[in-house]
C-alpha cells in the first residue's frame, strides 16, 4: 500500500514538473518575470524606457526581423505605388525558405511587396525590393548578387542612423549567416523607428492583405483570433525563425495611451509566443495601475 502511495505522489510530481515547469521556473527566479529566450526585452514606447531586459545587448540571429530594417529603407527609398519588376533574383531562392511565388516578369507595386515581405515573411519579396532599391539608388544594372550586396550597405547605414550600433547586416531577409547578427536592444530601436512609419504600421497590425491578385496573411499569432496566442492588445509585429536564430518575435502592444515593443530571441517554437506574452502583461503591470 505504501509503495503505491510513493508512486503516484511521484507520477503527480512528475505531472505537474511537466506541465506547468515554466510556472514553476518563475517562481524560484530572482527575474520578475521568467523568460525562455536567450534575450529578450520590453520597452516603452514613447520614453524608451526599457522596464525588463535579458541579454539585450547579446549579438544573436535576428532571423526575419531583419526585415523590419529592409522596409525602413525601401519606404526611405521608394514611393508606395512604384511598380517593380521581379527579376532573376527569384533564382537566388534556397530549399525550404518561406517565399510567396513570386516569378520573374511578375509586376507589383512596392507596397505589395513589403505586404509580401512583412506579413507573410516571403524572403523572395525582400530580395526583388532590395535588388529594385539598388538599382534605384546606383541607376545601373547589375547582377542580382551585388544589387542585394549593396541594399546591404543602405541597411547598415539606416541600423547606425537608428542607433543600432552592435549589429551588422548582409542581406534582407534574415537566412543564416554568421556576419549577419543583431541585439534585443537594437531591434527594438529598429521596431520604434518602425512604428513612425504609418504604412508600416497598419501592414503589420493587419491579419491579411489583399492586392489586386493576391491575399497574404500575416504569420504573427498575437493578431490571430483563432490562435490560442491571440493578443487582444496586440498591433504588429514581426516574426523570425531560422534554425540558428530559433524562433524570434519582435511584438507591439497598446493599452489606454501605453504603447509597449518587446523583443524576443532565440526562443522555442511556442514559448516565443509565451515570452512575448508574458513581457507584454508585466510591462503593463509596470505602466497601468
Amino acid at each position: 500500500m505504501k509503495k503505491g502511495c510513493f508512486f503516484s505522489i511521484i507520477i503527480v510530481i512528475l505531472y505537474f514538473s511537466y506541465h506547468y515547469k515554466y510556472e514553476i521556473q518563475s517562481v524560484f527566479s530572482m527575474d520578475p518575470v521568467w523568460i525562455e529566450g536567450e534575450a529578450a526585452l520590453v520597452l516603452e514606447e514613447k520614453t524608451g524606457e526599457i522596464l525588463y531586459a535579458k541579454n539585450e545587448n547579446e549579438k544573436l540571429y535576428p532571423a526575419s526581423l531583419t526585415k523590419l530594417l529592409t522596409a525602413l529603407v525601401v519606404l526611405e527609398k521608394a514611393e508606395l505605388d512604384e511598380k517593380v519588376t521581379v527579376g532573376d533574383e527569384v533564382y537566388l531562392q534556397t530549399d525550404d525558405e518561406v517565399r510567396v511565388g513570386l516569378f520573374e516578369g511578375q509586376i507589383l507595386t512596392v507596397e505589395d511587396l513589403l505586404a509580401a515581405m512583412l506579413m507573410q515573411s516571403g524572403n523572395d519579396a525582400a530580395r526583388t525590393l532590395a535588388v529594385y532599391i539598388a538599382e534605384k539608388e546606383k541607376d545601373t544594372d547589375r547582377t542580382a548578387l551585388n544589387s542585394i550586396q549593396y541594399f546591404a550597405l543602405l541597411m547598415n547605414e539606416k541600423a547606425i542612423e537608428l542607433g543600432a550600433n552592435q549589429s551588422h547586416f548582409v542581406n534582407p531577409h534574415g537566412l543564416h549567416d554568421p556576419n549577419h547578427y543583431s541585439t534585443a536592444k537594437d531591434l527594438a530601436k529598429i521596431a520604434v523607428a518602425v512604428k513612425k512609419e504609418q504604412i508600416l504600421t497598419e501592414l503589420l497590425a493587419k491579419p491579411t492583405y489583399s492586392s489586386q491578385t493576391h491575399t497574404y496573411q500575416n504569420r504573427n499569432q498575437l493578431l490571430n483570433v483563432n490562435s490560442p496566442y491571440y493578443y487582444q492588445k496586440a498591433t504588429g509585429l514581426k516574426t523570425g525563425f531560422t534554425d540558428q536564430a530559433g524562433y524570434c518575435l519582435v511584438s507591439a502592444a497598446e493599452e489606454q495611451d501605453q504603447s509597449l515593443i518587446t523583443v524576443v530571441l532565440d526562443s522555442g517554437k511556442e514559448r516565443v509566443w509565451e515570452d512575448s506574452i508574458a513581457l507584454l502583461d508585466y510591462g503593463f503591470e509596470k505602466l497601468i495601475p
